[in-house]
């Protein structure tokens, strides 16, 4: 009916249930063949396809009863993600794109959802004109909300659950159902209260059912604006001014109601009372409904009410105005209506109790082995397998290693071989002498000595050409510096940087050649040892002394050789019982691993399964105590091993104390001595040999490295020299062109146009102005150098030239001249008056680059 909500179903599409389930059978059933399932799985499809929702009929009640107490019971035997992808539209946007999960209680929780719909679907459809329409319409909200109920209280609580974070399901949160339970049995109580209405009880029970009314589309209403923002949104404007407009109607009736009440009794001051709470009551619901999309039957509704109850208030405030006079009370001290619920919600019998809704049809799955027992026999596997692994197998191997750790610091039973057979070299050192030979190690290191030697000399020379360079230009500049000072900064201040670098590098070489030197004093010291480990097995086992003699001929220092022979018997019996332990302790964890690769635990936990109600759904938590029996017959083997552990103990303490004497009565040995100092010197020999190897490695890397420093160092001191060069020949022409200038005062020539007169604010003893020296910026350092073993120092800082003394040259003050110089190549310089060249100087001074040398 237009005046009611229904709820929507949640579309599905279709599923291969066939193909999902066939692929987990044989998967994680191996004992059970996908054909021996045919029927359960053709029962499952052929259920789905009625059981889901989508046509409201009265038959689809019982499909979706029974599909659902089938899921009920599929759960129980199958976990919730079998591969099988389940799609449902959202309900109010059926042609959204479906959320798929693959989650069997996903499609339980919405199966029992569009039950709920289709109750409340075929609710709606009754003919409410009727004593018994009204009645089925009733019975049906209330099994529509009884659904929800149980949506509520057991199917969407363990969906929710499964499902992992970040997967929104607000369609089965708390608030929605609870909202769409409220509105089902807020329908279900207006059935009540129109068929009292019709059965014209009295006023006084109306009003009580139509505030129970009320108080339900409240509740519903109620529980959407107060959810989260994600629950809102899913209901839509219409929906809510519906239900808020419900409640003001049904609050509306139940004042009117008790007015008529109130009038019956002659409280005509409290009739006026209600009838005026009810108009302004009415008035909003009908302003709320007019300005929202509401149903035009809601619309019509409560503008009738409203009529009724104007008209009413009108004739009841003239009665009470001209006849009864009576107080009419605030609204705030009427006593409330009470309320009268006559529906709840009312759960399916198949729905609470699965079992009954097959009667005598068989469930789906009924012989196949639960998920919940399946898990518990997967879980004893997994803790025997762990037990074992911790408490025998690995305790096995910690004391395997504990004793041949002891052993191995005695250096047992080496010591005995030894002693037994002591001709020949340890495998070790003859693997080690083999590296050697095959690396033709003395002959390698030769030649990288002589490599790293070449690559010094040649860094060393580029560094000397770098400040030959700085040198020759420091001359040149110097004889310079006599003709014209002060005119540049001298090669002294210039080429600071450059000096200060070149210095920082040589004293990265000395530092690199004294590593050198090491390594040389390294290689000489230890050559006679390295050398021998090239000879062959033969020769290198007659270098190496034998203790033999000394055993044969007794001659044992101050011990006999009767005493180390006892005590290496000793020993050797204490091994050998050792041994026993250890070998009976292989055994043990032989025993048992063939244990757990034979027993089975299926019959017991079956046996167990089958003790539990067949529709309770199977943890594996109901059987620990069957897990926790079978896992009991392995304690025998951690006892052995702590028996075992024991007596290790105990002989591992007597062969530290035997071999003790053993060690003591052979201290005094000289041949054992030799031979052992002999057997440390090479194979301390082979250590020396991979770290000479491995340190001219780094001189051949780290020479390679500074030559390009070096080199670059090289070609930044040559631009240099040539742009001090250009620098000076520059200056020199300039000067000369100035003592043109100067003859061309006495002598006047034509002057150029752009000739111009600059005052001289110099005292007379000034010489002529030159043109303003600077230094070229300091060419890029480049990489820093490698600093890895070779240390750094640096040659001499040069020290400064001292500076000549300026002659002065008497003049007299006159405005200074500068003149534009014709061209290179112009005529002009063929009637120009050369000045006369400089005279020779009388001494030379040394370079500042050269006197740091």
């Amino acid at each position: 009916m237009p005046n009611l909500l229904t709820i929507p179903f949640k579309k599905t599409f279709d599923v291969p249930i066939k193909q999902r389930v066939r692929d987990y059978i044989s998967q994680y059933h191996t004992d059970v063949h996908p054909d021996a399932l045919k029927w359960d799985i053709s029962r499952w499809e052929a259920l789905r396809k009625d059981g889901v929702g989508g046509v409201v009929h009265v038959d689809r009640v019982k499909a979706s009863t029974v599909y659902h107490a089938q899921l009920v019971f599929i759960l129980t035997k199958l976990p919730l993600d079998i591969g099988l992808d389940i799609p449902y539209a959202p309900v109010f946007n059926s042609a959204a794109p479906p959320m798929t999960l693959r989650n069997l209680a996903y499609e339980r929780a919405s199966v029992l959802f569009n039950l709920a719909a289709l109750y409340s679907q075929l609710a709606a459809g009754q003919d409410r004109s009727t004593p018994q329409g009204l009645k089925q319409m009733i019975a049906y909200y209330q099994s529509a909300a009884g659904s929800l109920h149980q949506l509520a209280t057991s199917a969407a609580p363990k969906f929710l659950s499964s499902i992992p974070d970040g997967i929104s399901a607000t369609e089965f949160s708390g608030a929605f159902i609870e909202s769409l339970q409220s509105l089902m049995l807020a329908q279900a109580q207006e059935g009540v209260w129109q068929r009292a209405v019709i059965d014209s009880y009295k006023n006084g029970v109306i009003a009580k059912l139509a505030t129970k009314v009320a108080s339900f589309y409240n509740a519903s209403l109620r529980a959407i604006t107060e959810a989260e923002p994600s629950v809102r949104q899913l209901f839509s404007a219409g929906w809510l001014a519906h239900l808020e407009t419900k409640q003001y109607h049904f609050e509306g009736v139940a004042q009117y109601r008790k007015s008529l009440d109130d009038s019956s009794a002659g409280r005509y001051g409290e009739e006026v009372a209600r009838l005026t709470l009810a108009n302004m009551v009415v008035k909003s619901g009908y302003e709320i409904a007019r300005r929202n999309a509401v149903a035009p039957a809601v619309l019509q509704d409560i503008k009738s009410l409203l009529d009724t109850v104007q008209q009413t208030l009108t004739t009841a405030e003239r009665d009470n105005d001209l006849i009864y006079h009576q107080v009419v009370p605030s609204a705030s001290t009427l006593l409330a209506i009470s309320e009268v619920s006559m529906v709840q919600p009312m759960i399916p019998g198949g729905v609470a109790d699965p079992r009954t809704a097959l009667g005598n049809d068989a469930v789906i799955f009924g012989e196949l082995l639960g998920h919940g027992a399946r898990v518990a026999i997967e879980l004893y596997q997994d803790r025997r397998k762990n037990w074992i692994e911790e408490e025998i197998t690995d305790r096995a191997r910690l004391l395997d290693d504990d004793s041949t750790s002891t052993l191995r610091s005695l250096n047992l039973p080496a010591a005995l071989e030894a002693l037994e057979k002591p001709v020949g070299l340890p495998p070790s050192l003859l693997k080690k002498a083999e590296e050697v030979r095959q690396e033709d190690g003395p002959a390698k290191i030769e030649t990288s000595i002589n490599d790293v030697q070449k690559l010094a000399e040649r860094n060393l020379g580029l560094l000397n050409e770098a400040l030959d360079l700085l040198d020759q230009e420091a001359e040149e500049d110097e004889v310079f510096q006599e003709d014209a000072p002060s005119v540049r900064q001298p090669s002294s201040e210039a080429n600071r940087d450059l000096v200060a670098k070149a210095q920082r590098y040589r004293g990265i070489l000395d530092g690199g050649m004294q590593s050198d030197t090491t390594v040389r004093q390294k290689w000489d010291e230890w050559q006679r040892f390295i050398v021998q480990l090239t000879w062959s097995n033969e020769e290198l086992e007659g270098a190496v002394p034998s203790s033999t003699v000394s055993l044969t001929s007794g001659k044992l220092g101050s011990r006999s050789p009767n005493s180390t022979q006892a005590h290496a018997r000793q020993l050797r019996v204490l091994l050998e019982s050792l041994d026993d332990i250890q070998r009976s302790r292989n055994q043990l964890v032989s025993r048992a691993t063939r244990l757990a690769a034979s027993e089975d635990i299926t019959p017991r936990i079956l046996k167990a399964a089958s003790a539990i109600e067949r529709w309770v759904e199977v943890h594996p938590s109901m059987f620990e105590d069957v897990i926790d029996d079978e896992l009991s017959k392995y304690d025998k083997f951690r006892e052995e091993i702590e028996e075992g552990e024991q007596q290790q103990e105990v002989l591992l303490d007597s062969i530290k104390e035997r071999n003790a004497l053993f060690l003591q009565s052979r201290k005094e040995d000289p041949s054992v001595k030799e031979r052992e100092h002999a057997l440390q010197s090479l194979d301390l020999a082979y250590h020396k040999y991979r770290e000479i190897s491995r340190n001219l490695d780094e001189g051949l890397k780290f020479y390679n490295d500074i030559g390009d420093i070096l080199a670059r160092l090289r070609q930044d001191c040559r631009e240099w020299c040539n742009y001090r060069r250009d620098e000076m020949n520059s200056l020199l022409r300039s000067m000369q062109s100035m003592s043109l200038g100067s003859d061309a005062a006495e002598t006047p020539i034509a002057a150029s146009s752009s000739e111009r007169i600059v005052p001289d604010n110099h005292s007379d003893n000034d010489s002529l102005e030159a043109p303003e020296a600077h230094s070229p910026e300091s060419p890029s350092s480049g990489p820093s150098p490698p600093s890895a073993t070779h240390a750094s120092s640096a040659r001499a800082a040069p020290s400064p030239a001292p500076q000549p003394a300026p002659q002065p040259t008497p003049h007299r003050r006159h405005p200074r001249t500068i003149i534009d110089l014709p061209p290179p190549d112009s005529d002009e310089w063929e009637a120009a008056v050369l000045p006369p060249p400089p005279p020779p100087s009388v001494k030379k001074k040394a370079p500042a680059s050269k006197r740091s040398r």
